[in-house]
């Protein structure tokens, strides 16, 4: 077992999520096999799993509303954990109530009968991490108790599915040569970020995937449209970026992470899900022709060195953080805790 340095045999983050994994349907003796399937892109060891405790899927007030959830003591997440007095607040944002296409009817419509954990027309219905619970014809939070049900802000019940491209380069000086770190002595990375609208948060661009989209379009053209403002694009110019974006996101990548998502936007009955590819720009020529300017989602948009001191939206950090790992860059200057076998 791998565990943190001073720290128990296994923090009770781990156990929360061998309780929640696959809900009541599997025990929590899990192999080694079923640990690295929390994170199918990524080998991680329980110090990483540690780190994925469900917290901002608790925070109140619910985004875009003045709704408090019911409070979940830490202890109470699991729904392995009873708890005969959990009473969480119902809300779903009147804008998804509203019918949009992008989202569910209610539960209750008769014409209504989503065929969960598995693809549902062109709706895709299974989740990144195994199968999920479906209690009184509701989906459960695989990551256990939020305080709230229902969908607040998300369109569907169940997975939403999201996808994030992260578009690094290195940085460098005004010859040319890559920067290292002064401390460390790895190179320094950067990554495209963007600020978002709606909560003034900073993050991956990124968004949703649509009905029978395929990731690899998701990916290009969510970049696209919040890196680059490709919406506002006259036809030629939506042309010439297409051909610097196909060149870009046809090139050597590698899937970041997938899997279940800690946003606060997350309920007991809904939650966020998303791919992490990581498109790395080696010489930096290609982006050097792609002028960034903030649209959409984004309120706006830069190139941002990448450290331990970033500050982003929902788990933006940590994939960020895997693909230091990967590319062999800075990150922090304290290794952090060893792990012991």
């Amino acid at each position: 077992m791998c565990t943190p340095a001073g720290a128990p045999p296994l923090c009770p983050a781990v156990e929360t999520w061998k309780q929640w994994h696959h809900g009541d349907l599997w025990s929590s003796n899990l192999s080694a096999a079923l640990w690295s399937h929390l994170h199918p892109a990524n080998m991680l060891s329980s110090c990483q799993v540690a780190r994925w405790y469900h917290s901002k899927a608790l925070t109140s007030p619910y985004p875009g509303s003045r709704v408090e959830r019911s409070r979940v003591p830490e202890d109470k997440v699991g729904w392995l954990t009873q708890w005969e007095d959990y009473n969480p607040v119902e809300y779903t944002a009147a804008a998804v109530l509203a019918g949009p296409k992008w989202a569910d009817p209610q539960l209750s419509d008769k014409n209504f009968s989503p065929k969960f954990n598995e693809r549902d027309g062109e709706v895709e219905r299974t989740s990144r991490n195994g199968l999920y619970v479906v209690e009184n014809g509701r989906p459960r939070n695989p990551a256990g108790r939020t305080g709230l049900t229902g969908r607040g802000l998300l369109g569907r019940w169940g997975p939403n599915h999201a996808a994030d491209p992260i578009v690094t380069r290195w940085k460098r000086d005004g010859s040319g040569n890559k920067i290292a770190h002064p401390v460390t002595g790895k190179n320094i990375l950067q990554f495209v970020a963007i600020k978002r609208r709606d909560c003034g948060e900073w993050a991956i661009p990124g968004g949703m995937v649509d009905p029978g989209e395929k990731i690899s379009a998701t990916l290009k053209r969510e970049f696209g449209e919040e890196a680059l403002n490709s919406l506002q694009k006259s036809p030629e110019e939506k042309a010439s970026l297409e051909k610097q974006l196909q060149r870009l996101f046809s090139q050597e990548h590698f899937v970041v992470y997938r899997g279940y998502v800690d946003d606060p936007r997350n309920t007991d009955n809904a939650w966020m899900e998303t791919e992490a590819v990581n498109y790395h720009d080696e010489t930096g020529e290609t982006m050097d022709n792609l002028p960034l300017e903030a649209g959409d989602d984004a309120g706006m948009v830069k190139w941002v060195d990448i450290s331990e001191k970033l500050k982003l939206y929902a788990n933006h950090s940590y994939f960020i953080k895997l693909v230091t790992e990967k590319r062999g860059a800075h990150w922090g200057e304290d290794p952090g805790p060893e792990c012991r076998d």
